[in-house]
């Protein structure tokens, strides 16, 4: 299974690590990847994105502490039958618009002026 939605951004001041927990965990939570559904193998998920097999690791080690997923040696890591529940689509969109802040700054970007370029794309 090959996760085309997943990225990790070099430029984004959060740990890759946690960009692709983040992301996973999105997935889950929005049943895009349901329950008993594979993960790639860590090293292909690294390959596929330019990380380190660690890195990926980290990511599947944190994701079932938190209970999103189920590892076994040589079952693969696969969607938990009952993962947790996750932020409402209000809390997921403020989040969104946090990150989407936070790299803005680290562009050098003022706040007003990243809120005004959402505000021209959406045509607002």
């Amino acid at each position: 299974m090959t996760l085309q939605a997943v990225t990790v951004d070099v430029l984004d001041p959060t740990p890759p690590y946690e960009q692709l927990r983040r992301q996973l965990a999105d997935l889950v939570g929005s049943g895009v990847l349901a329950p008993g559904d594979r993960l790639p193998p860590v090293r292909q998920l690294a390959a596929d994105l330019g990380l380190a097999a660690g890195t990926v690791a980290r990511t599947y080690r944190e994701l079932e502490q938190a209970g999103y997923v189920r590892s076994r040696r040589g079952g693969g890591t696969r969607v938990a039958p009952a993962p947790p529940a996750t932020a409402t689509p209000q809390q997921a969109l403020e989040d969104a618009a946090a990150a989407y802040l936070e790299r803005a700054a680290v562009l050098g970007i003022p706040a007003d002026e990243a809120v005004a370029t959402v505000r021209r794309v959406a045509g607002a």
